[in-house]
């Protein structure tokens, strides 16, 4: 509320500033919003000098005029411009009311402002001008206005950070922008002070459709910035899919030395750089999988990206998803066929990370790899998966395989004492690797009895893999053992189960 009398009286929004000039109060800020009116009682008051005599400032020493062209208030401005207002007032960051109506977009009041006077050339303390700022907001109109109307074709400059008003729609994802500078022959294949081109920045920023134009317009993709990056690692980095996908159909290579050395033969520096930068940093892969992008990593190996790279640790990414405990990039890396026996800078296997991080399942789901894949290797004439085979590494929950598992568990739980699930696994040949990595789960005088259960649902999905009869094989072997008891105990657990469900279908027909 504001007193017609005082400019200072109690319940004014005006408060004095030693300077000499007034300021808005926190109250009148709130109440100002997008108000046109109140903009033009608040002019009124300064022309009757309620308040300061000629420009009235706020917190960010803008003008009403800074106002009225930010809110889009082409009366509020024509009001102001005919009663004297100056157009050539900097805020404390340097803007002026020009830039707003770039950064605004209405060309009608760009037209005023430039009619007016207004300093077109003038930048802010970002070196930002008006062409940085419309391409920034994506009005069109403005840039058309400026370029070729106005003939202003110096705009075309970079701003502090290196950057033209083309990069700088780039990095906002701006397509219509694009094409308009295209047109006006702004397109241009520089960096900014970082390093970034435009695609840089479109695939930093995951903006498939800005990327999609300039890679019909792009020569050189696999550029690196500053900080050893390509476009493309920086879409995956940033979990942008189809910025990867559209990078990898149009070329872009996913990371190899040798790529570089051929590639940037005579630039010697860059490639230390890229040297140093490829013994310090993940691939895309390694990124794809620490940041749990599955797609893609689904597209990278489709890509036929090295499945075994390592990183600064000797790490694969088996390894890194080891680490995390993510069982569906663990299951896609495993089914991929990546290399099991790989082992990083502290001599450790995916399987030993896996084991020391606590993640039973990730440590379940590579022994049974390891099972199969040798098993494979072993008998691989023999050992063809069926025609509707789905190959999973996974916990079995199948209804077909829930008779099984529960006289597997009973034997585990109440029939095997302790260390005898080991004679049993050595005789399946688990590994001493396998073995220790399985223990290290659980701890305590029963710890044994899910130790067992464990090893016998990872034998139970290889002899499945097999094609082979389960209760046929768990018998035979546990007698071959020298556990006939038991043997015969898990016999007729098995038939007396069988028996209880022909009855109980026979009750219900």
């Amino acid at each position: 509320r504001v007193s017609p009398c005082s400019a200072t009286a109690v319940h004014s929004p005006w408060t004095a500033h030693p300077g000499g000039w007034y300021k808005w109060s926190p109250a009148c800020i709130k109440l100002l919003g997008d108000s046109e009116i109140l903009i033009i009682c608040v002019i009124k008051m300064t022309i009757l000098h309620i308040c300061s005599p000629k420009l009235v400032l706020f917190q960010l020493q803008r003008t009403a005029l800074h106002f009225a062209v930010a809110g889009n208030h082409i009366s509020t401005v024509d009001f102001l411009l005919h009663h004297k207002a100056r157009v050539d007032v900097a805020d404390k960051h340097g803007l002026m009311a020009i830039h707003l109506a770039a950064w605004s977009g209405n060309l009608d009041i760009m037209r005023t402002l430039v009619k007016a006077g207004a300093d077109q050339k003038a930048t802010d303390q970002e070196g930002m001008n008006v062409l940085h700022f419309a391409a920034l907001n994506n009005n069109v109109d403005i840039v058309d206005y400026l370029l070729q109307e106005l003939q202003l074709k110096d705009l075309n400059k970079p701003n502090e950070k290196g950057k033209r008003a083309f990069l700088l729609a780039a990095e906002k994802g701006h397509v219509e922008m694009i094409y308009s500078l295209i047109s006006l022959k702004l397109f241009t294949s520089e960096k900014d002070k970082e390093g970034n081109t435009a695609v840089h920045l479109a695939a930093k920023n995951g903006h498939c459709e800005v990327l999609e134009v300039l890679l019909n317009q792009w020569e050189e993709i696999n550029e690196l910035n500053q900080n050893g990056e390509t476009p493309f690692y920086l879409a995956v980095e940033g979990g942008h899919e189809k910025c990867a996908e559209l990078l990898l159909e149009a070329g872009s290579f996913n990371g190899t030395l040798l790529y570089y050395l051929n590639a940037i033969v005579n630039e010697i520096v860059l490639v230390l750089q890229f040297i140093c930068f490829s013994l310090q940093q993940n691939s895309p892969l390694h990124l794809a999988v620490l940041n749990n992008h599955l797609p893609i990593v689904i597209s990278l190996l489709d890509a036929n990206h090295d499945i075994n790279t390592l990183n600064q640790k000797q790490q694969t990414p088996l390894h890194v998803a080891a680490d995390l405990g993510n069982v569906e990039l663990v299951e896609l890396l495993l089914k991929a066929g990546c290399d099991l026996k790989i082992a990083d800078k502290q001599g450790k296997t995916a399987l030993a990370v896996a084991s020391r991080s606590n993640h039973a399942l990730i440590v379940d789901m590579i022994i049974k790899a390891e099972r199969h894949y040798t098993l494979k290797q072993e008998h691989l004439e023999n050992h063809l998966d069926a025609p509707d085979f789905i190959l999973s590494f996974k916990q079995d929950h199948s209804a077909q395989t829930k008779q099984i598992r529960s006289c597997l568990w009973n034997l585990a739980y109440n029939q095997l004492k302790p260390q005898e699930w080991k004679k049993l696994a050595l005789f399946w040949k688990f590994t001493e690797e396998q073995i220790k990595a399985i223990e290290e789960q659980w701890t305590g005088k029963k710890s044994y009895k899910e130790h067992g259960h464990r090893m016998l649902l990872i034998w139970l999905h290889g002899i499945l893999l097999a094609h082979r009869n389960p209760v046929k094989h768990i018998y035979e072997d546990l007698v071959h053992v020298g556990f006939q008891q038991v043997a015969g105990k898990l016999l007729f657990n098995i038939q007396d189960k069988a028996m209880c469900r022909r009855c109980s279908i026979s009750a219900v027909l």
